[in-house]
């Protein structure tokens, strides 16, 4: 059997072979190479995947990313992972940089938490630790009866503003909503700078979706007896009140906390897909004079027309790392750079095998970030 000394491998899920960059650069750190398989996609659009080694009692990293086709890579990790289970793997664990369906962690009306249906289906495939980074929201780690380590990107983006911006003792952080201060601060006391915060009606954040919970009850038609019903007041009062809950709520005027003029604005969230906030947040931001804007996010889904808006946008530059294949999309736009998080990955799947301590890995970290 070809079983390396260092007793794991590494596998990578994706059938696309954009998709399996990242994994190549993280094996090419560890100094290993890439387990055999074969992932493809039959005639019907079946998944079907074949591992050509022996994987008895190893312990097993699977690397997926997550391309625009999330629901297939979905089934490429759950069926390489249920593959490499019944190959009597000893361990199995997922890094997936980018953890899809993170948006839909929330209930949202008559709608479902798929966030943790599909914490479920890796659990069951046979997953029993997950590596990623810089989830959504924290809370998802409580889905999972397993481990999960989510890893930071902001070190390298931070690296990228001090090597890569001139004069970046200039700029200010900005929030683009209420929502994403917290982060916004957390960079801008690791970098010393300024914060502002974007916030109004051209915002729409999660928390102001309606959920129902909250919704009035239905008014019935009922027939009582006359000694019964309320005075014309009271009728007038009940409905005055139920059309003031059932207006919408009106948000305040747009508005910049903090002092952008002449500044380099820098805006950071966790995931940049559909770009039309950030590219109302950049005109706003040069309406008060700010002279240079970038985005900074740790995942860039890019999607539809995220490219061609960008390039047609104030925004002088959008830096996303490479958690996600966007090579396409910066083909479209010069105006995105992209920061390699490789190295803490590969670091991460070397520490976990070694049954090292991951804290190294989130030093200098905040609470909020």
């Amino acid at each position: 059997m070809n079983v390396p000394k260092s007793g794991y491998r590494v596998f990578s899920a994706n059938s696309s072979a954009a998709c399996t960059e990242l994994a190549k650069k993280i094996t090419e750190r560890l100094g290993v190479e890439m387990g055999k398989s074969v992932v493809f996609q039959e005639s019907n659009r079946e998944t079907r995947v074949d591992v050509k080694e022996s994987v008895r009692g190893q312990t097993i990293f699977i690397i997926q990313t997550i391309p625009r086709d999330v629901n297939t890579a979905i089934m490429e990790l759950l069926i390489m992972a249920y593959a490499l289970k019944t190959s009597c793997a000893k361990n199995i664990i997922g890094v997936i940089p980018y953890f899809p369906y993170s948006k839909q962690c929330k209930m949202r009306k008559r709608g479902s938490i798929v966030c943790k249906l599909l914490a479920s289906m890796l659990a069951k495939s046979g997953l029993t630790h997950i590596i990623t980074m810089d989830l959504h929201q924290k809370e998802i780690q409580g889905f999972f009866g397993f481990p999960v380590d989510n890893l930071r990107a902001s070190p390298y983006l931070i690296q990228y503003i001090q090597e890569e911006i001139p004069d970046y003792r200039n700029a200010i952080i900005v929030a683009k909503s209420p929502a994403a201060a917290k982060r916004a601060q957390s960079y801008a006391e690791r970098l010393r700078l300024g914060l502002a915060v974007i916030h109004g009606e051209a915002q729409c954040s999660e928390s102001d979706m309606a959920d129902g919970r909250h919704s009035p009850p239905s008014v019935r038609n009922t027939t009582g007896h006359t000694g019964l019903e309320l005075p014309f007041f009271s009728q007038l009062t009940f409905f005055l009140l139920f059309f003031a809950v059932m207006m919408a709520k009106e948000k305040p005027p747009i508005t910049v906390v903090g002092d952008v003029g002449g500044r380099i604005a820098i805006i950071v969230d966790d995931i940049i897909d559909d770009v039309g906030d950030f590219v109302a947040a950049a005109e706003i931001l040069k309406e008060r004079g700010a002279y240079k804007i970038y985005i900074m996010a740790t995942h860039g889904l890019l999607s539809a027309d995220a490219p061609r808006l960008i390039e047609e946008s104030a925004i002088d530059e959008v830096v996303v790392t490479n958690t996600v294949p966007h090579e396409v999309q910066k083909l479209q736009c010069p105006k995105i750079k992209t920061v390699d998080v490789s190295m803490i990955l590969a670091e991460a799947i070397r520490r976990i095998h070694n049954g090292e301590s991951m804290a190294y890995l989130f030093r200098n970290i905040t609470v909020d970030d």
